[in-house]
């Protein structure tokens, strides 16, 4: 029953792409045929969006690495970075955010720490990234980007999920200091430990850093839509398109979010006004530079560096059940589920 269960929930990312996918493919059977730019101007344009999302990947490279290094987990520098791109490879090229098992593993092995406490290291980056999103998101809906197509009720929710948060994590710390919940601590510690840092100024330095990073992820996209010549998209603009992808894209999916990814983008064009063969060739365009030069990156690291092809039959086969990660646990820990699989 438990690997029929785990055959359903590796399918469902798939059918989910496929879903998506067949909806954007019908979209874009009924639009005319892209016209990509050739103009020098418009290629130093796009290879500036390359250059910062490299910029980009080692912010975040950096941001693990200082997580894991205030709570004293044992690693290389050059291996936070190094596996962060080697993760983005994962993600593109395998189910379900694959790249961040591929991260687990691969530290595990290397540093010799348990692989629980590597998702712990893993959670707050997730955590920021999801904080950070939301906020963006009410600002856009605040400066009416969005609010005229979904509303103001997603991006207040999306506000009280952050502020609830918050508070949940302050009065657990609150009470934990008070000698409460002592053997659910105990318990989810591995996972939770890092995640403390969020509470401190060290997650304050990472609240903004993430600020920054997603800045640059929407220059990113600004920068395409220059290289398009798309006429008053501005950077509150490039924000929604790099938002609503975002948001999507923690939805678990076939590999690079395949559909899921490119419905938030023709969404989100679509709120700018810009449709047809226009959207179409900025999604093409925006997809090439945040997907295909990392992912050739990653797998030069992952061939030279990280173990080969051989690590990515363990990423496909090792989040199929998870019984490895759960075997690692004590006996009384063995009820806790591994952390989701986020985009890095």
């Amino acid at each position: 029953m438990s690997r029929t269960r785990a055959g359903l929930r590796n399918a469902l990312p798939v059918i989910t792409s496929l879903v998506a996918l067949a909806g954007v493919v019908w979209w874009a059977s009924r639009q005319e045929a892209p016209d990509f730019p050739t103009s020098a101007g418009a290629i130093a344009l796009l290879v500036l969006a390359v250059a910062t999302y490299a910029v980009i990947t080692l912010l975040r490279g950096y941001r693990w690495h200082v997580i894991m290094r205030r709570v004293g987990l044992p690693h290389a520098r050059a291996d936070a970075y190094g596996l962060t791109v080697v993760g983005y490879m994962g993600n593109a090229v395998l189910p379900a955010r694959g790249g961040e098992v591929l991260r687990v593993l691969l530290l595990g092995e290397r540093a010799g720490v348990r692989r629980r406490e590597v998702i712990g290291s893993i959670i707050p980056e997730r955590l920021l990234d999801a904080a950070v999103l939301a906020l963006l998101f009410l600002a856009l809906t605040i400066s009416g980007r969005a609010e005229e197509r979904l509303g103001i009720w997603p991006a207040l929710g999306a506000g009280a999920a952050v502020v609830l948060g918050a508070l949940a994590i302050y009065v657990y710390h609150e009470l934990r200091v008070a000698g409460r919940f002592a053997s659910l601590a105990d318990r989810i510690r591995p996972f939770t430990r890092a995640s403390r840092q969020l509470l401190n100024r060290t997650g304050v330095a990472m609240a903004l850093l993430t600020l920054l990073v997603w800045a640059l992820e929407s220059s990113v996209f600004l920068c395409v839509a220059a290289a398009l010549e798309l006429d008053g998209v501005g950077l509150i603009d490039s924000a929604l398109v790099v938002v609503a992808a975002s948001f999507l894209a923690m939805v678990p999916a076939g590999p690079g979010y395949v559909g899921t990814f490119d419905a938030a983008v023709l969404f989100a064009l679509g709120i700018l006004d810009i449709r047809g063969g226009t959207a179409f060739t900025a999604l093409l365009m925006y997809r090439f530079v945040v997907f295909v030069p990392v992912t050739v990156a990653g797998l030069l690291l992952a061939l030279t560096k990280y173990g080969g092809l051989g690590l990515l039959r363990r990423g496909r086969s090792g989040p199929a059940d998870d019984e490895e990660l759960l075997a690692e646990q004590p006996p009384g820990d063995r009820e806790l589920q591994v952390a989701p699989r986020q985009r890095p």
